[in-house]
């Protein structure tokens, strides 16, 4: 009895967050919608923190006005490439071609539209968890979406909303950062460009290798993900550039074809509204702002000042978003690759081996890349959820990531469909109550982050 009630109260949540409206003869998924408002209400409420506080964030990042004894277990920089292991991944290969194959070339300039709007609001909720986060008897700094619901919201007057909410979104994060769908997708591509055809085989090295960093703390993740996240990027980046400079002389109409495309779409895009809504889509599930995963990494960062790490946290939707999902969207119209009968890694694996000599092998590397670094900060997530829920201590942590890593091989033997509906389900109903947080702790995020800034102007003066 209990777990059908349990299973309907899912699938009633999951129908929630996924219902649809129509404008314009478009179907919008409401969640999108919930994220896209908060971006904007993110941007207006702390005066367009992407434009004030960017060079800031590129400071603290890069080591200015670092403080060895502040609370937290790795370094800005460190907590930065923690949460960018997250967000940067399949969704910027796979997900851009399908923006691209579906919306056309208009759907690239509504992703970075909205990247920039994301911006703000990865900004907010991560200042909000630095603000919030708590010290553990050890020492050890714990934060994150539920750390900052319940003690947030107990700080104005709401302990009883702050605890339904944080448990609420503890639960749904331990599901949603369950990284299935990563280790099945580097499966796939690994097949198809090694013809290595033992997926369980695959699955127990691929979880053989996660569990050998994510046992140990945050500050050996920090480290992993210190090196590998700059070092994946650049070897994406530089392929698509490759692929870019060699069409140099399509550049400018490829251009020209994003921004005319983008209010005058293709017809089977559903009218300027649809592409929008295509572009807007990807941006809001690549950026991951609003959904509060990236908050529990960035709360590990070390400095006194929580909106200091806000600043650092808005470059992460500039990087992935921005930059990494232009580039990729660029590499599809240069080649004119986005007009074959492809969508997902297949379109951009074929646009790359336009130029790259054994570019399916190259993205496989790339992909594993991809898949292993979002495997990794999520299990930091999931675990922390779960701790959450529990109870904080190291038997508890080695528990559940050994069961986590444990669950990984699973991932090369279920077709996507299989585990892609209760995940991601479960993913985007993290927006609710963390999105909800921010609006209620409006108030104190505003004087945080304008009393920051002020603060820097008077050190620059």
């Amino acid at each position: 009895m209990f777990v059908d009630l349990v299973s309907r109260a899912i699938e009633l949540l999951s129908a929630i967050v996924f219902f649809e409206i129509v404008v314009a003869g478009v179907p919008v998924q409401l969640i999108v919608l919930w994220l896209a408002l908060a971006m904007v209400f993110a941007t207006v409420w702390l005066g367009v923190p992407q434009l004030r506080g960017f060079a800031l964030g590129w400071g603290a990042l890069f080591g200015k006005r670092q403080d060895p004894g502040a609370p937290g277990g790795v370094s800005q920089f460190q907590a930065l490439s923690t949460a960018l292991a997250s967000t940067v991944g399949l969704g910027n290969i796979a997900g851009v071609a399908v923006a691209v194959a579906t919306g056309g070339p208009g759907a690239i300039f509504w992703m970075v539209v909205i990247g920039f709007f994301a911006m703000a609001l990865k900004c907010a909720e991560v200042t909000l968890g630095l603000m919030y986060r708590d010290a553990l008897a050890g020492g050890r700094v714990v934060g994150g979406p539920a750390v900052t619901l319940m003690r947030g919201l107990a700080s104005v007057g709401l302990p009883r909303t702050g605890r339904h909410l944080a448990r609420f979104h503890a639960l749904f994060m331990i599901v949603g950062c369950m990284s299935l769908f990563q280790v099945n997708q580097a499966q796939i591509q690994a097949a198809n460009a090694f013809h290595f055809e033992a997926p369980l085989l695959y699955g127990l090295g691929f979880a053989i290798l996660v569990a050998v960093v994510l046992l140990g703390s945050i500050g050996w993740i920090g480290r992993v993900t210190g090196r590998l996240v700059p070092a994946m990027c650049l070897l994406y980046v530089a392929a698509c550039l490759a692929v870019i400079l060699a069409n140099l002389g399509a550049l400018p109409a490829a251009l020209a074809r994003i921004f005319v495309q983008a209010f005058e779409p293709l017809a089977v895009a559903g009218g300027a509204v649809g592409v929008f809504i295509v572009g807007m889509r990807r941006a809001v599930y690549s950026s991951e702002a609003g959904i509060g995963t990236a908050v529990v990494a960035h709360s590990q960062a070390r400095t006194h000042e929580p909106a200091s790490e806000g600043m650092v946290a808005l470059i992460e939707p500039f990087i992935d978003t921005v930059v990494i999902c232009t580039l990729s969207g660029l590499t599809l119209v240069v080649t004119g690759m986005y007009t074959h009968d492809l969508t997902g890694v297949a379109m951009t694996s074929a646009a790359l081996a336009t130029v790259i000599p054994g570019a399916p092998a190259l993205l496989a590397i790339v992909v594993f890349l991809f898949a292993y670094s979002t495997v990794l900060a999520n299990g930091f997530y999931a675990a922390e959820a779960f701790q959450f829920l529990t109870r904080h201590g190291r038997w508890h942590e080695l528990g559940f990531k050994t069961a986590y890593c444990a669950a990984l091989p699973l991932g090369a033997l279920l077709e996507p469909g299989q585990i892609l509906d209760l995940v991601d389900s479960a993913f985007f109903l993290m927006a609710l109550p963390n999105v909800l947080g921010i609006y209620l702790l409006a108030r104190p995020l505003r004087r945080e982050v304008n009393g920051f800034l002020a603060r820097q102007r008077g050190a620059a003066s």
